[in-house]
């Protein structure tokens, strides 16, 4: 049987992997990126969030066979460090002995991917911005970004993996009588900081951790990089007091870093540089249905489902999707009717559920870490996890941790846990009996 023709609309992260997939499969696939090529070009700084790789995503790379290639441009947190607003810090280990998250650049690993991708038999067409797709012919049309010139391409198969703002998903929207589309922007937005090396090239702060200052309604987050320096993001509201409208002059700014960030601003020689000149960026989370045309088109990735950063997942759902779709080519023996069809049924619940769990973990993130009593209900849940592995797995290690767990499983698992862990904090005096023998007990009669 003759594999389809693949047009993949985006070469972003998942649309790079789903090509590696795809040729590795024998499909001859050609991407198509509105952007230049980012390998030919200096990346500009301020529009990326790091990005925190964990085993849903490095799951999808072991597959192709591309995470030793990878894991050389990561480095592993191992824990959340917590920088309070008193001067304290608190270490909070992510999972069990052993288990990390990676610390990796977008930029760079974007660059790598698509280098791949062309490896394995990609074509990569830049600067063509998608415009149209006429859905009885499969034909989709590009305007080329720096000429006048456009094409008319026809495919067997299409992707739109073409991130939050999709064209793809633009015109599978308006020509589908029945589209249902969601999205919700939160009142924060983000603005990339930097924390340089020191002179000698070594870490300012901790290596190995993702450091956190949360407080309360904002906070900032940063993020290790392979030459020294750390990739800090701020997370803050757009209006009120404070805000980004409110922080509006360089002596602002600086005074309230060093007051609200004590510690980081003297690590941040071009703190005023970065903010002014960084743009602010909007977090937005999108839902919509149906992600298919019956065997000739599915989005992928942010296309179908973007959402917020706060539980590090977006990159690894969309390298989950690859690998779930990649499991059903397997198993329907490239009867892509099928594919798709399950592709959508087995991945739209867990896509609403990741995107439900990240708004979630956004509130966890800014206020309750720095909380004693969120920390001891953690260390709580830890120990009793511990003690009986098969009964309790907290939340964040069923996200992180645990490919096998469907995220609509985890929230679902999270939530009875949650509530059964509201009980038990009310106990009277749980900061002094939270490890007697009774304690465990109560949180078995309850799980039973």
């Amino acid at each position: 049987m003759e594999k389809k023709k693949v047009t993949i609309i985006g070469a972003g992260l998942v649309g790079s992997l789903l090509s590696i997939y795809l040729s590795k499969r024998g499909y001859k696939v050609k991407i198509f990126e509105r952007r230049a090529d980012m390998r030919k070009e200096k990346m500009s700084a301020g529009k990326s969030i790091n990005l925190a790789l964990s085993d849903r995503g490095i799951k999808a790379l072991e597959e192709v066979g591309l995470m030793d290639e990878i894991r050389k441009i990561c480095i592993p947190m191992h824990g959340r460090f917590m920088h309070n607003a008193d001067g304290t810090t608190a270490y909070q280990a992510y999972g069990k002995e052993g288990q990390y998250i990676n610390s990796v650049s977008r930029g760079e690993l974007n660059c790598k991917l698509m280098d791949l991708a062309e490896k394995h038999g990609a074509d990569i067409l830049f600067n063509e911005k998608c415009n149209n797709i006429d859905w009885k012919e499969n034909k989709i049309e590009f305007e080329r970004t720096n000429s006048p010139e456009s094409q008319i391409v026809k495919a067997d198969l299409i992707f739109g993996s073409d991130g939050a703002f999709s064209a793809a998903r633009l015109t599978h929207q308006l020509q589908h009588d029945r589209f249902q589309y969601q999205q919700y922007y939160i009142d924060f937005g983000y603005k990339e900081l930097t924390i340089p090396p020191a002179e000698n090239g070594d870490f300012l702060l901790e290596k190995n951790a993702l450091h956190i200052w949360p407080r309360g309604n904002y906070m900032m987050i940063a993020l290790p990089n392979i030459d020294g320096s750390f990739t800090c993001t701020l997370f803050f509201p757009f209006e009120g007091e404070p805000s980004f409208a409110t922080l509006d002059t360089k002596e602002k700014l600086r005074s309230f870093f060093e007051k609200t960030f004590t510690d980081a601003a003297p690590l941040m020689p071009t703190l005023e540089e970065d903010f002014f000149n960084n743009p602010t960026g909007s977090l937005v989370t999108v839902k919509c249905f149906p992600w298919i045309r019956g065997d000739k088109f599915a989005l992928i990735g942010d296309a179908a489902h973007a959402i917020v950063p706060f539980f590090g997942q977006g990159m690894n759902c969309g390298f989950e999707d690859c690998s779930v779709l990649n499991s059903l080519i397997e198993k329907h023996d490239d009867n892509w009717a099928a594919i798709l069809s399950e592709y959508q049924s087995l991945r739209k619940p867990d896509g609403d559920a990741i995107a439900d769990l990240a708004l979630n973990n956004f509130v966890e993130m800014r206020d309750k870490v720095a909380d004693p009593k969120f920390l001891l209900q953690k260390k709580i849940e830890a120990a009793f996890s511990k003690k009986n592995p098969g009964k309790w797995t907290p939340l964040y290690s069923q996200v992180t941790f645990s490919p096998q767990i469907r995220y609509s499983d985890a929230l679902v698992n999270g939530q009875k846990q949650e509530a059964i862990m509201e009980q038990i904090m009310a106990i009277p005096d749980i900061e002094n009996k939270w490890q007697d023998e009774e304690i465990e007990k109560q949180i078995l009669e309850l799980l039973n």
